[in-house]
């Protein structure tokens, strides 16, 4: 997991912000609009298996900020765990502004289909906030769900890897399920998903590097 922490001057941090970049721009122009509504189309009458609608409402839920962020708070309250808590909230914060901010320049609606499945049983709440910005409000590009998602996948993940070095990547799992639960009730496009996801890889890697949460391997050996 060593290999997904790295510094803002690292070859890793600038290849992924130029495939932020492209994705952007493809999203921006409108090249993958095509590809987006067709997916989201398909979804949209797939829908209506009630277990699996309850199951990706709850598992969208858990990537609301608020939700990610009483997490956090508790990793914060633990004493060994307070680093990895004091990262987890400084991310959760810069990755929901950031999105929110980015949304309101590429101002992408979201997927106009009427979801026909099981009313919700849990509230589905906003995806991001930006201050002094109404049209991040609906706008879809990129998905703050999908990048804290990621976040929580990495940044938990790299702290279990020294006790379950393979089992940590089982994490990722998290952040795949977020994404598809978004795209599923249709509150994302799948190009959303993904710009997401490669901006909660930049944070996280680049955030994990700067609260030095490597150290969290140092006090488990003493």
């Amino acid at each position: 997991m060593q290999y997904w922490i790295f510094d803002i001057r690292s070859r890793s941090f600038v290849l992924l912000t130029i495939l932020f970049l492209v994705i952007t721009a493809l999203v921006y122009f409108g090249i993958t609009e095509n590809f987006d509504q067709s997916i989201a189309l398909s979804v949209s009458q797939t829908i209506g298996n009630p277990t699996v609608d309850a199951i990706m409402q709850y598992v969208t839920e858990s990537g609301d900020v608020f939700n990610m962020m009483a997490f956090g708070i508790l990793m914060l309250i633990i004493p060994k765990t307070r680093r990895v808590g004091i990262t987890l909230m400084i991310l959760i914060v810069i990755s929901t502004l950031l999105t929110g901010y980015i949304k309101c320049g590429i101002d992408r609606n979201e997927p106009d289909f009427e979801y026909q499945g099981v009313p919700f049983y849990v509230e589905i709440s906003r995806d991001t906030y930006a201050l002094f910005c109404k049209g991040g409000f609906d706008a879809s590009y990129p998905s703050g769900h999908a990048a804290r998602a990621m976040i929580f996948g990495i940044i938990l993940g790299y702290a279990l890897s020294e006790r379950f070095p393979r089992g940590a990547y089982l994490l990722f799992l998290y952040p795949v399920m977020v994404s598809v639960s978004r795209i599923y009730v249709l509150q994302h496009f799948p190009m959303d998903v993904i710009g997401g996801t490669v901006i909660g890889v930049m944070l996280a890697g680049v955030m994990a590097k700067r609260t030095k949460l490597y150290k969290i391997f140092d006090k488990s050996k003493t």
